[in-house]
């Protein structure tokens, strides 16, 4: 009769952990963003040799490291093995879109994709990493950390509350990140970059600066204008890769089993086991969740 009560705390104690690294995680980006909105510092676009730049890339490396450890005790192998991957996808499609005249990013398919396996904090922390490496190459990417972090965040929990179990609810999720991820990316693209960095983006700033909009304003109509439709895009692709997998693949990342993040996800702390025991172990605890 004692045994329940030990280990009870047991538990407790290190999701406790967790849960104090992700919130200040998360504390240690939203601080260096409103750094960068507040101080609009002019030299975080030549390189991390600049002051301002060093700040933004120890403020976004702590909230991202944080994160990580955060959720590290609960990512299975193949999420940790993925995570580099969705970094140099996120990198190469973003740098090739951008030069282009296509009005859309598509640079956080990466992002979203570890957010719908792994949860909200890991996508946060994929996005942050993401502009993080990028920004090595490209170092006017670093200032939109917060924004590729918070982008992982919704897409994680748009993917724990169930919406991506039905198709066409992951568009409409993608559609509303944009506007939230637009908002939040505005002041920084305005007042740290002063504008975009992508061609057809940069191309709608102009037409609407050259209709006597400010700054701020052609800004951000622009990217109310480009960013959901953008998440829009990333998140029905992202559906499609995670619904290709096979089924016993998907069953193998706690975040999708625990929350059924995705149509006919077995609801259960285990992986099914055996070819055909899998489906009729979900029948069963869909039938006694819904009876």
């Amino acid at each position: 009769m004692s045994s329940p009560s030990l280990t009870l705390p047991s538990r407790e104690r290190p999701a406790g952990r967790r849960r104090i690294l992700e919130i200040l995680g998360a504390l240690a980006i939203a601080a260096t963003y409103v750094y960068l909105v507040l101080n609009q510092p002019a030299d975080i676009t030549g390189g991390p040799g600049s002051a301002s730049a060093l700040i933004a890339l120890t403020g976004f490396l702590a909230g991202a490291v944080l994160l990580i450890a955060a959720v590290l005790p609960t990512l299975p192998a193949s999420t940790l093995v993925l995570i580099p991957v969705a970094l140099v996808l996120n990198i190469v499609l973003g740098q090739f879109v951008g030069s282009t005249l296509v009005p859309f990013y598509l640079d956080a398919i990466g992002t979203v994709l570890i957010a719908v396996l792994a949860g909200p904090a890991a996508g946060a922390a994929t996005g942050a990493l993401s502009s993080i490496v990028w920004s090595f190459f490209n170092p006017t990417v670093l200032p939109f950390a917060a924004g590729a972090a918070l982008i992982g965040c919704l897409a994680g929990v748009a993917a724990r509350y169930g919406l991506f179990r039905r198709f066409y609810l992951a568009p409409v999720a993608g559609f509303v990140t944009g506007i939230i991820a637009g908002v939040v990316s505005a002041p920084v693209a305005a007042f740290v970059y002063g504008g975009t960095s992508g061609v057809a983006t940069g191309a709608i700033v102009s037409a609407f600066r050259a209709m006597g909009d400010t700054l701020l304003a052609a800004v951000t109509k622009q990217a109310l204008l480009s960013d959901p439709m953008d998440k829009a895009i990333v998140f029905t692709i992202v559906a499609v890769l995670v619904y290709a997998l096979p089924r016993r693949a998907r069953q193998q990342f706690p975040f999708i089993r625990r929350h059924r993040v995705l149509a006919g996800t077995t609801p259960s702390d285990a992986p099914a086991k055996g070819g055909a025991a899998g489906p009729a172990q979900g029948t069963a605890h869909d039938s006694a969740r819904n009876g």
